[in-house]
């Protein structure tokens, strides 16, 4: 494979690339290979039929559609690979060659990262934000433990309270008529949870088992099934379980039994000590996010739309992924939630644009400050990133290659830059 770069206006590049001849004819003769055995020519046994007289038959370049397919992806990889640009969305492909026996050319229009220009970014001026840790946000913490611990109980000789976890039957009924997906046996409810329709679950407060209830609800205006939406319903219900909450005595054996302390009070300075942490990297991060608006706002930068959609478009191939590895699919998770793909692009794209504008000032930063991190800096993070993967050092560095180790030590630049600007900056 060859390479030609043309630096084009507008941060765009057009690269050039040449296909050996003979990867040419291994990607024809690899989509001959798994077509032929669809292929159906009289006078021959399906499946059986040379390439030659499928060629002959249908012309030459019968095969290159999916030839070009095959190639494509690959070349365009190794072409980034020895590209110093950063692309930052999908290219343009356009075929200039192809025929067998010659190199396959195509051309491959690429979007450049644009460079932002900075304006003030050193002692910008931020909200002082607070890092104390008040008694009551102590004892809230501890009273989730105690939720969290505690255990239920059956309930027989009263009605339903809220914070109760109830199973119900339920039939829902439109205009009196049942609608689909509007009846469940045995369902467990937790009342005040908000899980059902607004107005449903309080309709059950101070009912007793087995006692037949009629809710009249209305469905939001926006409600997921449109067939539905707006419309009031009738829902006959049955309470058939009631359960109810029993948290655990606030005492020195509540502390032992929840944490690695034998009392009460050392179990909160522990809790106090980790909140004051939480909080302080909680306050870190906003202060980070902070200064960093200030500096995106001071600053001019001209980002292609087809950059945030590109990253609109990792960042769900990223959440699917994540999701994936939970054994579920994102179409259940559209399922779950009502939403789809569209809508979710949607809801990615004001923190893709973010992401964009801090990468682009912090790099702008990095320019300006000429920040070049030490060996020692790039040691310590391949260590840190084999320790992460369980791998060996020498493993890490050999999958990074010349490409990775320069993105680490950008990454590394970026967090100095940061670092940078967040100590210059003044609380206010």
């Amino acid at each position: 494979m060859s390479l030609q770069v043309e630096n084009l206006d507008n941060n765009m590049a057009k690269l050039t690339i040449e296909v050996a001849a003979d990867v040419v004819e291994a990607a024809i003769e690899s989509a001959y290979q798994k077509q032929k055995r669809n292929i159906n020519i009289p006078g021959f046994r399906k499946g059986k039929v040379t390439r030659k007289v499928v060629e002959k038959m249908y012309g030459p370049a019968v095969f290159y559609d999916d030839a070009i397919n095959e190639m494509i992806p690959e070349a365009y990889d190794k072409a980034l690979e020895e590209y110093d640009g950063e692309v930052v969305a999908y290219p343009k492909i356009d075929i200039v060659q192809i025929e067998a026996g010659k190199p396959f050319i195509f051309t491959a229009e690429v979007i450049l990262k644009p460079v932002a220009t900075l304006g003030t970014y050193k002692g910008v001026k931020v909200e002082k934000m607070e890092t104390t840790v008040s008694e009551e946000e102590v004892d809230q913490a501890i009273e989730q433990e105690r939720e969290r611990n505690a255990r239920t109980v059956a309930v027989t000789e009263r009605a339903v309270k809220s914070g109760d976890e109830t199973i119900i039957d339920f039939e829902g009924f439109v205009d009196g008529v049942a609608f689909e997906g509007g009846k469940g046996e045995n369902y467990p409810l937790t009342i005040g949870s908000g899980a059902f329709i607004p107005g449903f679950e309080d309709q059950l407060i101070d009912k007793n088992i087995g006692e037949d209830v009629e809710v009249n609800v209305t469905f939001p205006e926006n409600y997921q099934a449109e067939d539905l939406a707006g419309k009031a319903a009738m829902f006959k219900c049955v309470v058939r379980e009631i359960k109810e909450k029993q948290l655990p005595e606030l005492d020195d054996e509540f502390a032992a039994e929840v944490s690695e302390f034998d009392t009460l009070a050392e179990y909160k300075e522990d809790v106090k000590k980790n909140l004051e942490e939480k909080k302080a990297d909680e306050v870190a991060a906003a202060k980070e996010t902070a200064v960093l608006d200030a500096i995106i706002a001071d600053a001019k930068m001209e980002i292609p739309e087809e950059m945030v959609s590109f990253r609109q478009r990792r960042m769900l191939d990223d959440f699917a992924a994540r999701f994936q590895g939970q054994g579920l699919s994102l179409q259940q998770y559209y399922q779950f939630t009502g939403m789809n793909e569209q809508m979710m692009m949607d809801q990615l794209k004001p923190r893709a644009e973010q992401e964009i504008k801090s990468e682009l000032v912090l790099e702008a930063v990095v320019a300006a400050e000429n920040i070049v991190p030490s060996e020692a800096e790039y040691t310590e993070e391949i260590g840190r990133l084999a320790e992460s993967y369980q791998m060996e050092v020498k493993d890490v560095e050999e999958r990074l290659g010349e490409k990775g180790k320069k993105q680490v030590m950008n990454d590394l630049a970026v967090r100095a830059a940061a670092k940078l600007v967040v100590d210059a900056a003044v609380e206010e």
